[in-house]
């Protein structure tokens, strides 16, 4: 007999990938910040974690950072994967699965993006085009009435 299972492209992460992501996500916060990795690049920024996720295998681990500040983000990516050795074995210690993932660092562009997004719903085509549907909107009650 075969299950009936939502198709994997389509369905999100499942209860165990969001789970271990978010196991990873509070190991690597936390060695950031207690200052386990040996680096004047990582040790003079603040990084934040707000994301992890897990492929379903759970063989890779993809780490989206932040530098608070948003300066230098290059450099405390290449710094982040210069030490990927000694993370990922910092992590397998902590999180306890079958395999030690491996684990690649990327810039968490989500703040950025709701900037953009902001900036273009107060923009002046956008506020006219609002406004324009307001009034729409009311002569269609006025002639409904």
């Amino acid at each position: 007999m075969s299950r009936n299972r939502p198709d994997s492209s389509q369905a999100g992460p499942s209860q165990r990938q969001l789970r271990v992501a978010e196991l990873v996500r509070h190991a690597i916060a936390e060695i950031l910040a207690r200052g386990e990795i040996a680096d004047p690049v990582i040790s003079s920024h603040m990084i934040t974690v707000p994301e992890v996720r897990m492929s379903p295998d759970m063989r890779l681990a993809t780490i989206y950072v932040v530098a608070l500040g948003g300066k230098d983000e290059t450099a405390v990516l290449k710094a982040l994967e210069a030490h990927h050795k000694f993370i990922r074995t910092e992590i397998a210690h902590r999180v306890n699965l079958r395999y030690a993932p491996d684990i690649r660092f990327r810039r968490d562009d989500r703040f950025e993006e709701a900037e953009r997004i902001d900036r273009l719903l107060r923009s002046p085509e956008v506020a006219r085009d609002l406004d324009a549907s307001e009034t729409t909107d009311e002569s269609d009650e006025e002639t409904r009435s």
